[in-house]
């Protein structure tokens, strides 16, 4: 079988993830590729295959090239193979063969405050026609499942394929020393609580915690109405408050494995890799107590705290780190494998190659 796979996800945060960890186990098996995306980024991804073939294409996904004057050239071959398969839910004009594609989460008509009218009825245009298009859809989560068959009125497959922590993370050598710190992940919008941990480490540090908070991220994306979070962070010491901006996976997993403690104060999330990655690497993790969290963590060493409620995350705060030792968690490794990226490329192989038949 011959599988189109659009890469031009591949720099993208979560998605890009989600497709390079997936795609070496694609090429390992007995099908053909085309690949289409950025030729450079690719080719060391391909290097060995002789299964795989490349077409470069720089047209943004979602544009309006895309949806009304993708080349013909690409469009053909693309037709001459068995099916386009997309990691998100992209789909170009022009394609005839099955489609299967990928929906991490539907966060926008679920929290319509995070977007205007106009975006939001965009979103729900490209969802449609996914919906419409797509033989199949993959998504992360049973949460994410559950709202994508909600949206979609159950009229097409969703099947869950998780996602999973890159391998560098299981890397043991040179483990870190504990430091008193917190740790946040994400980006800073809304619908991931930076808000509400802001205000409950302000409210514990009140109370006599001296943790710092770090924070992997950029103040300068603020939107405007996060403009409170934003004077709070400006007035704040840079010895309580720290932002690292863009920092290397190195450095990433070097934090991961010195803080005392991840906080993911998530109001939405899809699936949400932090807590897992802090996990893997020794570090103890304090998540809200969302439907989708409560799923992907049962089973978990985790803690949870209300959701959007800064006081009680104060509370969690105050219990697990004042006058204590930072404490070093080591995961059985039924924990550690349980979400892999070689478990979810064989759940979209088998069920891409099963499409068309």
């Amino acid at each position: 079988m011959k599988i189109t796979i659009d890469c031009r996800h591949l720099d993208a945060s979560g998605i890009g993830v989600y497709l390079r960890e997936c795609l070496p186990y694609f090429l390992g098996s007995s099908h053909t590729f085309l690949l289409i995306g950025d030729e450079e980024k690719l080719s060391p991804i391909t290097a060995g295959h002789k299964n795989a073939a490349l077409i470069a294409c720089a047209i943004k996904p979602f544009s309006m090239r895309e949806l009304c004057a993708f080349p013909h050239n690409i469009v053909k071959k693309i037709n001459q193979t068995d099916l386009y398969y997309s990691p998100y839910f992209n789909i170009p004009s022009g394609l005839t063969v099955p489609v299967c594609t990928t929906i991490h989460d539907i966060i926008f008509p679920d929290m319509p405050e995070l977007t205007s009218k106009m975006g939001l009825a965009m979103r729900m245009w490209f969802y449609r026609r996914a919906f419409r298009r797509s033989k199949k859809i993959f998504t992360v989560s049973e949460f994410s499942k559950s709202r994508i068959e909600y949206y979609s009125r159950s009229r097409i497959p969703v099947i869950v394929t998780h996602s999973a922590i890159q391998p560098y993370l299981l890397d043991r050598s040179g483990t870190p020393a504990k430091t008193d710190t917190i740790l946040f992940i994400g980006n800073i919008k809304k619908h991931k609580g930076l808000w509400c941990l802001l205000e409950a480490f302000f409210q514990a540090r009140e109370a006599g915690l001296k943790s710092k908070l770090i924070i992997v991220g950029s103040k300068d994306n603020f939107r405007s109405q996060d403009m409170a979070v934003l004077r709070q962070l400006e007035s704040a010491d840079s010895s309580i408050i720290e932002f690292t901006g863009f920092i290397t996976d190195e450095k990433l997993r070097t934090l991961l494995g010195e803080s005392a403690l991840l906080v993911q104060p998530s109001l939405y999330e899809g699936f949400c890799l932090p807590p897992l990655e802090a996990m893997v690497c020794g570090t103890k993790a304090l998540i809200s107590d969302i439907p989708v969290l409560r799923e992907i963590y049962e089973g978990y060493p985790v803690s949870f705290f209300r959701a959007g409620d800064s006081r009680d995350l104060k509370d969690k705060l105050l219990s697990l780190l004042s006058n204590k030792e930072p404490e070093r968690i080591v995961l059985p490794e039924s924990l550690q494998k349980k979400y892999t990226f070689e478990k979810t490329a064989a759940v979209i192989l088998r069920e891409l190659t099963g499409t068309t038949q």
